[in-house]
């Protein structure tokens, strides 16, 4: 609760808008705590995937979700899904046990490739997603296939919450964005945010930064 972020949702909530929200902020700002609690206090299992699997093999979440009510607007469906990528083996271990032949192996295939065909098998409908860093396990070209994914599911009426380090992932088309940091959460856009200008400068001189990080004590 002493985490700016989360102090600010509790006391003035967050209204998402539609279409697809990204949260971006360093390491421990708290971006994946709100989307983990968002996530759950929707009826998301907390490990990842839709409301009617509940996958559960270590209880690592916090409460948060407990201090949370999720409004609907009138009208939106009640499914959705969690796409966890810390948790994401565990999941297709879950798959294969429950799923068998109704679903695919998802274990069969390299990590980037498992996570395109999640996109493809389980982001279909209009519905509400909750994604925490899922760039991880994504190229370039399978970064601009993720955007493609949450462009469409937009366009179709459906909404995303997206925890994010990456900045083409946040260069979406009429996506909002929504920094994270010690000030809690506040709107912005892609040119001001703090991550596209460090990535910006390092690319353009990697020694900027290189020179700081390699030096001897």
């Amino acid at each position: 609760m002493t985490i700016p972020a989360v102090a600010q949702l509790l006391k003035k909530g967050l209204d998402l808008a539609p279409g697809v929200t990204f949260l971006v902020g360093e390491n421990g700002s708290g971006k994946s705590t709100l989307v983990e609690a968002i996530a759950v206090a929707y009826g998301l299992s907390p490990e990842g995937g839709s409301a009617h699997g509940l996958h559960q093999t270590r209880t690592t979440e916090s409460s948060l979700h407990e201090s949370l009510r999720i409004q609907r607007g009138i009208g939106s469906g009640r499914w959705g899904f969690f796409l966890r990528a810390e948790t994401m083996h565990g999941w297709y271990t879950y798959m294969d046990e429950y799923a068998g032949d109704y679903d695919t192996d998802y274990h069969a295939m390299s990590h980037g490739e498992s996570f395109l065909e999640v996109l493809r098998r389980k982001f279909t409908s209009p519905s509400f997603y909750c994604l925490d860093e899922p760039e991880a396990a994504l190229s370039f070209g399978s970064t601009l296939t993720l955007i493609r994914t949450l462009h469409d599911i937009a366009a179709e009426g459906g909404q995303v919450l997206c925890a994010t380090h990456s900045p083409v992932l946040a260069s979406l088309p009429g996506a909002h964005i929504i920094e994270v940091g010690d000030w809690g959460l506040r709107t912005t856009t892609w040119e001001e945010l703090e991550l596209v200008q460090h990535w910006k400068a390092y690319l353009d001189t990697p020694m900027r930064y290189l020179r700081h990080t390699l030096a001897d004590d």
